[in-house]
């Protein structure tokens, strides 16, 4: 049960057989939506892909009685979800002899919830990883197998590190599957005091307050991108930042102010340190590196970048969305 394409790595591995001698049998995913600029109604890529392998496709608008029966009648010995979209009953969790298993993209209890890597990413850690839990009724609360690790580097944005976890899909079942199909799962159940929480994210969570430390900016922008990603008001133009460096550096201005443009970016005051945005896009233009951004876009003499305020990400009590 997968609707987005991170969740492709590790369904491939199992039809390859290198998850031990397990058959896929069905691939339930999201009804086919609009998508794209034009709106046109098209299949995601986990069906696209399903229906390639021959693989019979389930698209349920929700995960009803109906569904759970059509499940149960498969006789299925485990279900596998990662970024299914639907709400799992406790009935539905009941039915397959050997459980739901779920692909998490965090190193858990750390980050429950519907933005795990995003906030990774934006708080500064410098590893994350994918947890293959055991599923619950609560969200993401389940015992956990096993945890594949991937680096954050400093300049890696949420793209770059949702690509690695896509991959680290792949051995996590490689090892992990075979136990739970053998009946030798060993599970570990999370440690309450060390739980977080994050919501689902909404465009106003790419609002920037230059007033923070530059590396705390750096770290939202690269978190926040390539969604919602993080905007910054230039006078009556909104510049939409795809990636910066934090430098400890400062220099004389206001938060906000444009020091210039340098060989690595367009130099940013902040509150503490410096911002280097290197990647820069104006309304209706394409994503660019600070340079050519600087050659198409006249910036106004005494510029400064509008502050606003940043919104919480991460929090110790769970929150909806």
């Amino acid at each position: 049960m997968g609707s987005d394409p991170i969740a492709l790595p590790g369904i491939e591995a199992i039809v390859a057989g290198r998850c031990g001698d397990i058959e896929l049998v069905a691939v339930y995913t999201q009804p086919d939506r609009p998508r794209g600029r034009g709106k046109k109604v098209v299949p995601n890529e986990i069906k696209t892909w399903a229906l390639e392998h021959g693989l019979p496709v389930c698209q349920p608008e929700k995960m009803g009685k109906v569904e759970r029966l059509e499940i149960e009648a498969m006789q299925v010995d485990s279900i596998l979800v990662m970024a299914y979209g639907h709400l799992l009953s406790q009935k539905l969790i009941d039915t397959p002899r050997l459980g739901i298993w779920n692909l998490h993209t965090s190193l858990l209890p750390k980050y429950r919830g519907a933005s795990p890597i995003q906030c990774a990413v934006a708080s500064g850690d410098s590893e994350t990883g994918v947890s293959l839990m055991k599923l619950v009724l609560e969200m993401d609360a389940g015992p956990v197998l096993d945890v594949e690790r991937v680096c954050i580097g400093e300049e890696d944005t949420a793209l770059d590190v949702e690509a690695r976890l896509a991959a680290a899909c792949a051995p996590l079942l490689e090892k992990g599957l075979p136990l739970v199909h053998a009946e030798k799962a060993k599970v570990v159940e999370q440690d309450a005091s060390q739980v977080s929480f994050v919501r689902k994210l909404v465009k106003e969570d790419g609002e920037l307050d230059f007033k923070a430390p530059a590396s705390v900016l750096a770290r939202r922008i690269n978190g926040l991108f390539p969604w919602p990603a993080t905007r910054a008001r230039l006078g009556d133009v909104s510049i939409k930042l795809g990636l910066a460096v934090a430098e400890a550096q400062s220099f004389a201005g206001e938060p906000g102010t444009v020091i210039g443009v340098e060989a690595g970016g367009l130099r940013i005051a902040c509150g503490a340190g410096s911002l280097l945005l290197k990647k820069l896009q104006r309304p209706g233009g394409k994503m660019l590196d600070a340079a050519d951004f600087a050659r198409g876009f006249e910036l106004p003499k005494n510029a400064m970048f509008e502050s606003r305020e940043m919104s919480e990400l991460v929090t110790s009590q769970r929150v909806k969305g």
